[in-house]
């Protein structure tokens, strides 16, 4: 065992501005919070972090049952907040719905095919001790990457901050995680201050 420390950046923003309404891509939804989506936030944080350098800082993002224990805390926490707290889903025929279903020789229609939901984006959001809203492992998963679906996302949860009176948010991010931290400056996030994770690291000894 080695101790290997992580260079992160706490990234905050001012929440007294107007914030452009998130758009999902066609095809693409955001749902809400709901305790019975605990299992699907898991499992989509699971995918989005499993093969990520976080999966190293925070051992429990590479398992999915540590992912599952972690979004059950996350839900119990006492500055949960459910508005800040958001999936996001592809509906895998919402593009083809006129064609989804089909008509016999009498004009009845039957569904051809039901629709499937994937979730592939989660965000989650508490209030921490000192009024700040905090991001909660935003992720979205490989598959449905550079299709604005984080920006979608972490839109979604600083209006929800908003909304619950919050007028300050942050985030931590891996320094060596450059695009999110680009996407995070695009949206007003500035770098507040460099903190260091400590980690025990498993190392293999030679044969």
């Amino acid at each position: 065992m080695g101790l290997t420390y992580f260079k992160r950046f706490r990234m905050e923003i001012n929440l007294a501005r107007e914030l452009p309404e998130p758009v999902p891509p066609p095809g693409y939804r955001l749902i809400a919070w709901d305790p019975e989506l605990i299992p699907a936030h898991a499992e989509t944080k699971y995918l989005s972090f499993r093969a990520e350098i976080d999966a190293n800082v925070f051992p429990c993002l590479g398992d999915s049952d540590g992912c599952l224990r972690l979004m059950t805390e996350i839900s119990r926490k006492e500055g949960f907040l459910p508005e800040a707290t958001w999936l996001m889903a592809l509906e895998d025929d919402a593009e083809l719905a006129d064609e989804a279903y089909t008509s016999d020789r009498y004009g009845i229609e039957t569904l051809r095919r039901p629709a499937t939901t994937v979730y592939c984006g989660t965000i989650q959001g508490i209030r921490d001790r000192s009024n700040f809203g905090a991001v909660q492992n935003l992720g979205v998963s490989p598959d449905h990457r550079s299709r604005g679906l984080g920006v979608c996302l972490l839109l979604k949860a600083l209006q929800g901050f908003q909304r619950a009176g919050l007028r300050e948010a942050f985030l931590e991010v891996t320094a060596q995680n450059e695009g999110a931290i680009r996407l995070y400056r695009r949206l007003g996030f500035h770098k507040a201050r460099t903190v260091y994770k400590a980690v025990e690291m498993v190392t293999c000894a030679a044969r």
